[in-house]
């Protein structure tokens, strides 16, 4: 797919288009390939005969046709064509003012979300679905955004296709009592793909920031049909503030440490925008204990996002709202930084007195944080060791090539 306006209308509206179909046809794997399709025949025919007035209806009509080709072909047309002629007529005007749907399209956009967030659903394939169906990623960019092979990863997504018919689950808005939770879910599934791309475990990459991207764009959907949501606005405002320090976090391939960042390439629109949603009416009142965590990391970037230059950072503030962190949400990772932040802000011994016993399983960072902070205190033989702990643990090309040139500084 090389033309731009086909790439731009399936950035724009592939969740949209996935959505009126299935709430026509109700078959996701007809619905899917259609609509793949479509795709297909576009990159053909359009570069030839022009861009059309209306590229998502075109899109719509093309994978409608494939759809109802698909069904005479299995011998159902002639029970269902019928009626689904009839809805189709009944929805055609949609199709053509996709631009200006309305609510129809809106309600069945999150239907599509909520359904792939089902709870019957894993957490990464939930994430995967959402990538692919609502936001229209290639099952390849997916592949290779969460560092699996394409067959496994087109494996996963037809697994949960199939989860999804097996188990039943409607594309249906929940009702209200099971909606807050399902959203949460969202929530959580959105993150986790950003946080496959702001910090991967594996590979050569620090980060993958289209990966991170994709994440703010799902939430910023879901946001536009629920605005007042208050863990998805924490949830954008906590991705935003850390997706900002994306162009200044490597330089010639290497890791930059935040305080050694050129802040003058952070994004500040993004820092404005991430502020801006915490102080919003949305977080005023009582939250729940996920938005919770989402507004205090949130809060926690924003004071490193906000500060002037490094030693303008009010490391007191941090360390306090990570107390409040791990009272409201308990884990290793929270407690491994707060461990920072106290060494930064109280000193060397301090920091480490607040490594005591703490481990992560499959993780180098306690060990990173333990190797660099013992460098300090200039127990070189400890640092060494620990350095050496990190880098047998580290899977992370960038992150393992700066622990092993931090371990040569120490002679």
């Amino acid at each position: 797919m090389r033309d731009p306006a086909l790439e731009e209308v399936v950035r724009q509206e592939w969740g949209r288009l996935v959505a009126l179909l299935l709430s026509q046809f109700r078959r996701l794997d007809l619905v899917e390939d259609a609509l793949g399709d479509a795709v297909e025949a576009a990159s053909r025919t359009w570069p030839a005969d022009g861009t059309p007035d209306n590229p998502a209806g075109w899109l719509m009509t093309a994978a409608k046709r494939r759809v109802l080709d698909r069904l005479r072909t299995e011998g159902v047309a002639q029970r269902k064509l019928p009626m689904l002629l009839t809805d189709a007529e009944h929805r055609e005007e949609g199709a053509r003012t996709m631009a200006d749907s309305g609510s129809l399209v809106e309600d069945d956009v999150l239907r599509l979300v909520l359904m792939c967030a089902h709870p019957a659903l894993a957490p990464e394939a939930a994430g995967a679905l959402s990538l692919r169906l609502v936001l229209g990623v290639p099952t390849a960019d997916i592949a290779r955004l969460f560092l699996v092979p394409e067959p496994t990863m087109a494996a996963r997504i037809t697994r949960a296709k199939k989860r999804i018919v097996g188990a039943g689950i409607p594309f249906a808005v929940p009702d209200a009592a099971v909606l807050p939770d399902r959203l949460d879910i969202v929530a959580q599934t959105t993150y986790l793909a950003f946080t496959a791309g702001y910090a991967p475990g594996t590979g050569p990459d620090l980060l993958r920031a289209d990966l991170s991207g994709e994440a703010i764009r799902l939430a910023r959907v879901v946001l536009g049909l629920r605005p007042d949501e208050p863990a998805l606005v924490a949830l954008l405002a906590l991705m935003l503030l850390q997706h900002s320090r994306r162009d200044a976090r490597v330089r010639d391939g290497r890791l930059v440490l935040l305080a050694d960042q050129d802040r003058g390439r952070w994004h500040h629109d993004e820092i404005a925008e991430g502020t801006r949603l915490l102080v919003g009416p949305v977080l005023a009142g009582p939250v729940t204990p996920l938005t919770a965590s989402y507004a205090l990391q949130a809060r926690i970037a924003a004071e490193h996002a906000t500060a002037p230059t490094a030693d303008d950072t009010r490391w007191d503030r941090i360390v306090g709202l990570y107390d409040l962190l791990l009272q409201v949400s308990p884990s290793p990772a929270a407690r491994l930084a707060r461990a920072v932040a106290v060494a930064e802000d109280r000193g060397t011994a301090a920091g480490l007195a607040a490594l005591e016993g703490l481990e992560i399983p499959s993780s180098h960072r306690p060990a990173a944080v333990r190797a660099e902070l013992l460098a300090r205190s200039g127990d070189t033989d400890a640092a060494r060791a620990a350095y050496d702990q990190a880098i047998a643990a580290c899977g992370n090309d960038v992150e393992r090539e700066f622990l092993e040139r931090q371990r040569e500084t120490l002679g």
